[in-house]
């Protein structure tokens, strides 16, 4: 079993480990700073439907993509649900395979499978 080092809160507020600088995570700057898409705030906690049109939204405005906004828009849904990985409950990864359907559908794209 792994001990974490405990964390304190430094006087601007930002937790931090005894004698390190905070953590600093590519994908949560990914997520936030992508090349490809501006994405709208907590887009991954929406119901399926919303999330897949909101994604939909941000792919379309995108100027920075280097696809199609179809794939700029399920590589983001695929990029979330493979970083958040054991963490994703299973109701969040169904979530995110239903919001793929969805997305295909706005998209007109045939189901996968099909």
């Amino acid at each position: 079993m792994v001990r974490r080092a405990t964390t304190r809160r430094r006087q601007d507020g930002r937790t931090a480990r005894a004698g390190e600088r905070p953590r600093r995570y590519w994908s949560r700057d990914v997520t936030r700073h992508s090349n490809a898409l501006d994405l709208e705030s907590r887009v991954f906690k929406l119901p399926p439907r919303e999330m897949a049109r909101s994604l939909k939204r941000s792919s379309d405005r995108s100027t920075r993509r280097k696809s199609s906004p179809f794939r700029s828009a399920m590589s983001m849904l695929t990029f979330f649900e493979n970083r958040a990985g054991r963490n994703l409950s299973p109701a969040r990864k169904q979530a995110i395979h239903k919001a793929k359907e969805e997305l295909r559908k706005l998209y007109g794209r045939r189901p996968q499978g099909a």
